[in-house]
């Protein structure tokens, strides 16, 4: 048996103007809860995600490999946000990233089948999605601008501040690679508050 949907949990995620409580549970039909191990891949490089997720409760990371091989952190996924590689979820290309639990996690489970349907059909949901977009691209475009104007202490203080979850429950060498720093440096930063 699939453990229910929590219908209010889902009305946070999609909290948008245009969304009635009746498209809520509506859209809470092409949902599937479910449980990820720690260290479970849910996307791995190269392949074409047939879904996305939105994250109940746990911790993700998406990652690359550098040209030297190194393991850089590209992106945390917390509490109430979307699992989603965009470029290969939406062009149905090959995804460049690898998206994995740091924790146990439970998650909802979104068909992209199912998804563009509904997307389709209801207005409130495009508009949700666009909005959801419009933010995505500016949170990217603020971290990029962040990568080269602040300080790597800065970078720190931001991240603790928005998404301090990550700072409980992610392993420091990915929250130093995500940030753009050794390990010894994050070490640093963390001792001087």
């Amino acid at each position: 048996m699939q453990p229910s949907v929590d219908i209010s949990f889902l009305a946070q995620v999609y909290n948008h103007p245009l969304l009635s409580r009746n498209d809520i549970v509506k859209l809470s039909g092409i949902h599937t809860r479910e449980f990820i191990k720690k260290g479970t891949f849910v996307l791995e490089k190269g392949s074409v995600p047939q879904e996305y997720y939105i994250l109940e409760s746990g911790l993700l990371r998406s990652f690359v490999h550098d040209y030297n091989g190194k393991d850089i952190t590209v992106n945390f996924f917390t509490e109430g946000e979307l699992i989603i590689e965009v470029a290969s979820l939406f062009q149905r290309i090959p995804s460049s990233e690898n998206i994995e639990a740091l924790t146990n996690c439970t998650v909802y489970k979104v068909d992209f089948e199912e998804f563009q349907q509904l997307f389709h059909e209801m207005e409130g949901f495009r508009e949700w999605g666009r909005a959801w977009m419009s933010k995505s691209l500016f949170d990217f475009k603020q971290r990029s601008t962040s990568m080269i104007v602040d300080s790597a202490k800065e970078r720190y203080e931001h991240l603790m501040k928005h998404r301090p979850s990550v700072s409980q429950k992610a392993p420091l060498k990915h929250i130093a690679s995500y940030l753009g720093i050794t390990d010894s440096s994050l070490s640093r930063i963390r001792k001087a508050k």
